[in-house]
């Protein structure tokens, strides 16, 4: 069985769009892209490598993957190129796209179905990067085993959340945490079964 992770950067009030640039994701005329890039400091960069030193594929959404396939490819060695360009990539797209992006694989079928069958082969963990809608998908389908949450402190107030209306509740577990310079706090959890409610009086 393999491991599936969203690893994710998220503002203090959990929207995902656009962390790394302007024109990223302008969608519904989202116009703060590039939020996280000012906050990013010496331990994020290390933890980042951590995370993509030991063999990983991808699971990636069709405007994620087409975000990244048009970075990486070109990208120098030094600022992660390699291991980027030589992960496997699923993609998930409800069309038939060209996958030109070395080790690209088009997830056939159901995303769901056909990501629940990746996770019973061998070989490394699945790490979704991005890919806000196909996360959606995953999340009502239980597919998560591990959520590698990046919070930022900044608040934008609109745009697409990781924890969208309809998302299934479940208690979480942290099993790691750090917070970097700039006040990153970097939060590993995993699901914890179901809320447990109760009452102070």
């Amino acid at each position: 069985m393999r491991k599936l992770i969203v690893q994710t950067f998220l503002t203090l009030d959990g929207v995902m769009q656009a962390p790394g640039g302007p024109g990223e994701d302008d969608e519904g005329g989202f116009a703060l892209g590039g939020w996280s890039v000012n906050y990013w400091d010496e331990q994020m960069g290390q933890v980042m490598g951590e995370a993509t030193g030991r063999p990983f594929a991808m699971v990636l959404g069709r405007k994620t993957y087409d975000i990244m396939a048009a970075y990486w490819p070109n990208a120098p060695e030094e600022a992660g190129g390699k291991v980027f360009n030589d992960a496997t990539k699923y993609v998930s797209s409800r069309g038939r796209p060209n996958l030109e992006w070395s080790n690209s694989v088009l997830i056939e079928g159901d995303a769901a179905e056909g990501i629940a069958a990746l996770k019973k082969e061998d070989g490394p963990e699945l790490q979704v990067h991005g890919s806000g809608n196909l996360i959606q998908t995953l999340l009502r389908h239980n597919l998560v085993d591990e959520y590698r949450l990046w919070v930022f402190p900044v608040v934008i107030g609109s745009g697409k959340r990781l924890f969208a209306d309809g998302t299934i509740p479940v208690g979480l577990k942290l099993v790691d945490g750090k917070i970097s310079t700039t006040g990153v706090v970097l939060g590993t959890y995993r699901p914890a079964g179901e809320i447990v409610t109760g009452s102070f009086a």
